[in-house]
């Protein structure tokens, strides 16, 4: 049941960002307007203190101190399965959020009805656009040009600037494939027909296979630029670059399998797995090797 007092439930997953976790935290209840929410952490297991910080400082936060690390997917799955409220947010706690940001994001999405889900403008420390903060889903086309470096060459090419929407102006709203999980409204219709995260994904494209099956739903996800937001971003990921590098190609193989790899046509199909491999190296490659693998296995048991 929705409680009809909560018009806002905000799930944020942290892992060893104490002090930016904090300076989150303080920026979501400094929030203007007249909304009533509720917030979640979900402790991944953090090593600095986290955890205490949270129950010291924020009594008003509810706190889940996960017992293992399974992954960002995971840990927002713990959080949103006791939500009631109208609207879900997942929030990272490497955001800081302006006064105004929540209530003005709720109120767009109370006057666009079709949207599932929003995010809004984010903007890293050194004042450049987060370009995942609105995107196409990763085709094998888009992907090509992303792996090969087209996409970085020609940013205002309609074409090859697919994947991250580079030849759009980012101050205007637009309807998009996928927000970021960083800042990403969701309504909570979406979470009852879709269902929640996929947990294969360890870190990395969980927010856009939910995207997508939540326009397969019938549903629009919307870029929101009239709302921007601080995204200091990777904070936990640099922690461990190698884990983090190799959890961003394992997710883009995962959502190509799940999605487009049997619509793909077997040159192209290869292609893309190559570039994968070459882009995520060995463990990549061992990763192809079992998945290709098990496939073939299962085709001849049918």
């Amino acid at each position: 049941m929705v409680n009809p007092m909560l018009d806002l439930s905000i799930v944020i997953v942290n892992w060893n960002t104490r002090d930016l976790l904090r300076d989150c935290l303080r920026s979501v209840y400094e929030s203007e307007g007249e909304f009533a929410f509720e917030t979640i952490v979900v402790d991944n297991c953090s090593q600095d203190g986290s955890a205490a910080m949270v129950r010291e400082e924020f009594l008003q936060v509810h706190l889940i101190e996960s017992e293992i690390n399974r992954g960002y997917a995971y840990a927002n799955n713990l959080g949103l399965r006791r939500l009631q409220a109208r609207y879900y947010l997942l929030l990272n706690p490497d955001t800081v959020v302006p006064p105004g940001a929540l209530r003005d994001m709720l109120a767009f999405m109370d006057a666009h009805p079709e949207a599932g889900m929003a995010g809004p403008k984010l903007v890293m420390a050194d004042g450049r656009l987060d370009l995942a903060c609105r995107r196409s889903f990763p085709t094998a086309e888009n992907s090509f040009y992303k792996l090969f470096g087209l996409s970085r060459l020609f940013r205002n090419s309609k074409r090859f600037g697919q994947y991250n929407l580079t030849y759009l102006d980012p101050d205007e709203m637009a309807e998009v494939d996928s927000v970021v999980g960083a800042f990403m409204m969701v309504r909570r219709d979406v979470m009852e027909q879709v269902g929640d995260l996929d947990e294969e994904y360890f870190m990395y494209a969980e927010d856009l296979d939910w995207a997508l099956r939540a326009k397969q739903a019938g549903w629009k996800v919307y870029y929101y630029p009239e709302v921007t937001v601080l995204h200091y971003k990777r904070q936990a990921s640099d922690q461990n670059p190698e884990k983090a590098r190799h959890e961003f190609w394992r997710a883009m193989h995962v959502f190509y399998r799940k999605h487009y790899a049997k619509e793909t046509p077997l040159w192209l199909h290869y292609l893309v797995l190559g570039g994968l491999a070459l882009r995520g190296g060995t463990g990549m490659l061992r990763e192809i090797t079992r998945s290709e693998r098990k496939q073939v296995a299962t085709e001849g048991e049918r």
